[in-house]
């Protein structure tokens, strides 16, 4: 089969690759829809991303979905034709935090499309891949292969939202508006929150956030006074939901926190130095996310039912055979919010 595949940065090539059959208790699944992640472009840009780097060929990608095409010994609950997204976290079940009820923390993770580890966890965006059942999750009939491909992220944000604790009437700041702070978006008024306003320094991504449902959208590149009306006595948000990465972004949305609001940050863009000061002056909870558990499952349902529609983060599909050309269109922000290939 031919898979996507990094090489060094800016390497991206369409290589042969083995295609397993499944063996006991696992799953062959044929790709469909694979989404390009921000992960995935540090990959191509980069080579990785903090000390992380590609030390060997890896197949990228781990927003995917696809249908059944084979199953192995003893697997019960999917079969052949199943429409399925795959949840790309394979944890050990056995290390400390697992017990626990940590997956998400696991020390022997096995993360689809990364380098984390060596030999490199190999990714989905291939003509087929071989998972455990487990990780493949069935879809609701009405739910398209594209929009199961977007659980993933869409696991994350939730996971983040649990973070940030009840969002009932509460009002909420999103700094930055790429697909996680555009997922918050949702995730936010599916938590039941009274007001969403999401900054970013692009208008292209905020006009996406105004279609998903946020209140205010704001460019704080050009108009760095937007936030002023927030700020009341010591600020009035509730909820911060961090997504930028960026200092800035973080140093002033802390003048718009109430006290004793809480600050959830998604946002990975190398090392920050907090305002310490401000921090314990307004009792602020500053808490960290990091990607999902049950939460994959808890995705698909809320899309599959309905509750959360993801279809307006989906500005462009293009062929696995056009990556190089699909990585750079997703480079644009300008131009795409989510960019999907096809397989």
């Amino acid at each position: 089969m031919r898979a996507v595949v990094i090489h060094a940065p800016k390497d991206l090539r369409i290589d042969s690759y083995p295609d397993p059959a499944p063996g006991p208790g696992e799953v062959r699944v044929k790709i469909a829809n694979g989404g390009i992640c921000g992960s995935d472009l540090h990959y191509y840009h980069h080579g990785g991303f903090g000390v992380v780097r590609i030390q060997q060929p890896m197949a990228l990608g781990h927003e995917i979905a696809g249908v059944v095409a084979a199953i192995g010994d003893g697997v019960t609950g999917v079969k052949t034709g199943t429409r399925v997204a795959v949840n790309p976290s394979k944890p050990c079940g056995k290390c400390l935090h697992c017990q626990e009820g940590m997956r998400n923390q696991c020390l022997d993770m096995r993360f689809l499309g990364s380098a984390m580890r060596f030999p490199h966890v190999q990714g989905g965006f291939r003509e087929f891949i071989t998972v455990d059942a487990a990780q493949a999750v069935p879809i609701a009939d009405k739910l398209s292969l594209a929009e199961a491909a977007v659980a993933e992220p869409l696991a994350v944000c939730l996971h983040a939202g649990k973070q940030a604790g009840a969002l009932l009437g509460k009002r909420v700041l999103i700094t930055g508006c790429g697909p996680i702070g555009a997922l918050m978006i949702l995730v936010s008024r599916f938590g039941g929150a009274s007001e969403i306003v999401v900054t970013d320094v692009a208008d292209a991504p905020l006009a996406v956030a105004k279609k998903l449902g946020a209140t205010h959208a704001i460019n704080v590149a050009t108009s760095a006074t937007a936030l002023d009306r927030w700020r009341a006595g010591k600020g009035v948000f509730d909820t911060l939901f961090e997504a930028s990465g960026n200092q800035a972004a973080l140093r002033t949305a802390l003048e718009v926190l109430r006290p004793g609001a809480t600050l959830v940050q998604l946002g990975l863009g190398g090392e920050m130095t907090l305002p310490i000061n401000s921090i314990v002056a307004k009792e602020l909870q500053l808490r960290g996310t990091f990607r999902f558990d049950p939460e994959f499952e808890l995705a698909v349902r809320l899309m599959g039912e309905g509750l959360i529609d993801v279809k307006p983060l989906i500005t462009a599909t293009m062929p696995f055979e056009n990556a190089v050309a699909a990585f750079e269109l997703a480079s644009d922000r300008a131009q795409s919010m989510k960019v999907q290939l096809t397989f």
